[in-house]
C-alpha cells in the first residue's frame, strides 16, 4: 500500500538519519548532540504507540493503573539502546515498591526526565495534568486510558480547591502521582532547585498520603542544551524516605514545602558530588524556597 510504503521510507530514512550523525560525531563531537536527540524523538514517538496499546490492553483486563508503569519502562530501556542513557536507582529501603498511594515529588532539569521517569515509576503512578486535556484527541484519550490524575486547574488561584478532585481520586483508586514542584524545567549547569510551588503538598495533606522525595542527580555533564552536550552515561537517582502527612493541615503546607526542599537541596548536592566525584559549592537560593504565589 503507497501509505505503507511511505512510511516505510520516512522511517528508513529518519533512522539512517540518526546513524548518520551518529558517526560523523567521531569527528564532529556536537553531532552526537543531534545524534541523540534525533534518537531520543524516535524512541519517543515508537513507544507512544506501544503506550496506547498497553493502556487499551490494561484498561480491559482491569489494570489501567500500571499502564504509565509499563510505557515509561519500554520508553527507558528504548533510550538505553538507543541513546546510552542509563538512569541507576538508589532505593535501599524499596520505598518505591511498598508506598501506595503517595505523592511522589522530584527535581525537573530538562527533557529527559521524561526517560527518567520511564526507569523510576513505580506501578500504580501516574502523572497529573490538566483537567482541560481530558478531550484533546490523541493525546487527551491516552491520558485517560492510562490513568492520569487530573487537576481542575479553573481553581488555580486557590491550590486548595484545585487539588480536591485529584485528591480523592487518589484515595479512591489508591494511585500514586508524581509531580515536579518546580513547575518548569531549570536547564541548571550546577545542582540548585528552583522554588517549589505547594500544590503537590496540599495534594498530599488533601488524601492523607505520605511525600516521597526522588532526587535526580544534576546531570548536565551528559545533556546540557545551551552547550549542545548530550552523551551516552549514568545517572544516579536517590529515593528518599517517605515523610508523613497525617494529622498535617493545610496551614501546615508551607513548612512542608520548605523542609521537603531543603531535604532535596542536600540530597542533591551530595548526589551530584558523588556522580562527578568532586565536591559541590553550596548555591546561593534563587530567592525564596518556596512559591509564595501558590497558595
Amino acid at each position: 500500500m503507497p501509505v505503507i510504503d511511505y512510511l516505510v521510507r520516512v522511517l528508513v530514512g529518519y533512522v539512517a538519519t540518526v546513524i548518520f550523525f551518529y558517526m560523523v560525531s567521531y569527528v564532529v563531537p556536537k553531532a552526537s548532540f543531534v545524534a541523540r536527540a534525533l534518537a531520543s524523538y524516535m524512541s519517543l514517538a515508537v513507544c507512544t504507540g506501544f503506550g496506547a496499546l498497553a493502556s487499551i490492553f490494561f484498561t480491559l483486563i482491569g489494570k489501567q493503573g500500571i499502564s504509565q508503569w509499563a510505557t515509561g519502562r519500554a520508553f527507558s530501556y528504548t533510550m538505553v539502546l538507543t541513546t546510552g542513557i542509563v538512569f541507576d536507582i538508589d532505593d535501599p529501603k524499596n520505598v518505591l515498591g511498598t508506598t501506595r498511594p503517595a505523592v511522589f515529588v522530584g527535581n525537573h532539569q530538562t527533557e529527559l526526565d521524561v526517560c527518567m521517569l520511564g526507569r523510576l515509576f513505580p506501578k500504580w503512578c501516574s502523572v497529573t495534568a490538566k483537567s482541560d486535556l481530558k478531550h484533546i484527541p490523541f493525546l487527551g484519550w491516552f491520558m485517560r486510558l492510562s490513568g492520569s490524575i487530573f487537576i481542575d486547574r479553573k481553581n488555580s488561584e486557590d491550590a486548595r480547591h484545585a487539588m480536591a478532585g485529584a485528591a480523592k481520586e487518589i484515595q479512591m483508586k489508591r494511585q500514586s502521582v508524581y509531580i515536579f514542584p518546580e513547575g518548569t524545567r531549570s536547564y541548571a549547569k550546577e545542582p540548585v532547585l528552583l522554588p517549589f510551588k505547594k500544590g503537590a503538598f496540599h495534594l498530599a495533606i488533601q488524601a492523607g498520603v505520605p511525600i516521597v522525595p526522588c532526587v535526580v542527580a544534576n546531570y548536565s555533564h551528559i545533556l546540557h542544551v545551551k552547550t549542545m552536550v548530550f552523551r551516552s552515561g549514568r545517572i544516579p537517582i536517590k529515593v528518599l524516605d517517605p515523610i508523613p502527612t497525617k494529622g498535617l493541615t493545610a496551614a501546615d503546607v508551607e513548612e512542608l514545602t520548605r523542609t521537603t526542599r531543603d531535604l532535596m537541596l542536600k540530597e542533591l548536592l551530595a548526589l551530584t558530588s558523588k556522580a562527578r566525584g568532586s565536591p559541590m559549592a553550596v548555591p546561593a537560593a534563587a530567592s525564596s524556597s518556596v512559591d509564595r504565589k501558590s497558595k
